[in-house]
């Protein structure tokens, strides 16, 4: 028989197409060459110690996938196997897949969980404290299960003062992502609550798997607004718990947290108010006995007594003040007058009145010695009372003794 290439590969596809043995097919084995195509298919290779075979994974399959599959993960999986009839190559086409022996929401769980970790959504430092006295309280939970009836019913006990705005959303199933996500975004818009709480009461493990989706635990941890996260029972945890503010290990734990017991606030308003009264008490009284021992001076007694003497004080004073004044100002004009009769007697004026005079120069220059002129310079002789051009006549030089 002769064939051409693509009858043989349709031939061999139809067999195994037809072979109720393979299909479907379950296989465990090890991933490698995983890759996660642009189209959203995802292409890898599933070996053991022995052998290995291609597989491919469609895009709506591997929507469905509750974690990311890596090279090294062992897994177990179910699909048929066929020939790809283009290329001629024999391969497994996947239809599900988990890990093997760890649950599929536990790997997707540790998977998400480093992730977000990493781009810093859990660290301590985003963490905001929750108001002492909230005036509103948000919950975003199911209108019609049991937590949401704890919370009102808790919330009313504790701090009744309190409004409470009720968000009912979908907490399980593929819808519950996006409800609580639109929920938390409306609060952060209109900012109508002061604290929030999110949260549902226990369930399995695909039940609370809703509050482990990567655009909740965003959400939560954008809010803009306080998060109490509260979902399922106190060993429960999720994602939304390492994302949100404070997390309460139940429903009504949470509402025990967002606000305080009145009881507790009225205990301790007493107890302020003994404490004022008491130290204002202390405090008048402190100040009466202030005020009878003021009260028992003598210048409380006899008022007048003790005015008439600051006045008399006073009086002496300013007379002291007037005397010292007057001393002081005489001083100081014949400390003036002294000083003016010096200064006059070591004027040049002065000596001219006792019949001396002095010579100068046509430009003004003082002549200090007859080495300064010569005969026929004309001075001006500068007496007490007046001036005289003179010619020189001769010069007379003395000899020193």
């Amino acid at each position: 028989m002769i064939l051409t290439v693509s009858q043989l590969n349709r031939y061999v596809k139809s067999k195994l197409d037809a072979d109720e043995n393979l299909d479907p097919i379950f296989l465990v084995g090890e991933i490698s060459n995983c890759k996660y195509h642009s189209s959203g298919h995802l292409y890898f290779t599933l070996k053991d110690e022995a052998s290995q075979v291609r597989a491919v994974m469609f895009r709506s399959a591997v929507s469905r996938l509750r974690f990311r599959a890596e090279d090294g993960m062992q897994v177990l999986l179910r699909g048929r196997a066929s020939l790809y009839e283009a290329g001629g190559s024999y391969q497994v086409f996947a239809e599900d897949m988990q890990p093997d022996g760890a649950g599929a929401l536990s790997v997707a769980f540790e998977q998400r969980k480093q992730k977000l970790a990493a781009e810093g959504l859990f660290d301590a430092s985003r963490k905001r404290p929750l108001p002492a006295f909230p005036q509103t309280i948000g919950v975003i939970t199911s209108g019609t299960g049991a937590a949401v009836q704890d919370i009102l019913q808790i919330l009313a006990r504790r701090w009744p003062a309190a409004a409470v705005v009720l968000a009912p959303v979908a907490v399980q199933g593929e819808e519950a992502p996006a409800q609580i996500v639109e929920a938390l975004q409306d609060f952060g818009k209109t900012r109508c609550a002061d604290v929030l709480i999110v949260g549902r009461g226990g369930g399995s493990a695909e039940d609370l798997w809703a509050f482990n989706d990567e655009r909740l635990v965003r959400a939560v941890a954008a809010s803009p607004i306080p998060v109490i996260s509260a979902v399922g029972h106190e060993t429960d945890f999720t994602l939304c718990d390492f994302a949100a503010d404070l997390r309460a290990p139940t429903p009504s734990a949470a509402a025990e947290l967002a606000v305080p017991d009145r009881t507790e606030q009225r205990a301790r308003l007493l107890q302020t108010r003994a404490y004022l009264a008491a130290a204002a008490a202390d405090t008048v009284a402190a100040k009466r006995e202030r005020l009878a021992l003021l009260l028992s001076r003598g210048s409380f007694q006899k008022p007048r007594l003790f005015l008439d003497e600051k006045r008399m004080r006073l009086l002496q004073a300013l007379s002291a003040l007037q005397a010292q004044e007057k001393n002081t100002l005489h001083g100081a004009r014949e400390q003036l007058g002294s000083l003016a009769a010096k200064l006059h007697s070591l004027s040049p004026l002065a000596v001219l009145a006792r019949g001396y005079t002095l010579a100068a120069a046509p430009g003004g220059k003082t002549i200090g010695s007859v080495r300064e002129i010569d005969e026929g310079d004309t001075l001006t002789v500068r007496f007490s009372d007046g001036t005289a051009d003179c010619t020189v006549r001769t010069v007379q030089v003395f000899a020193k003794e």
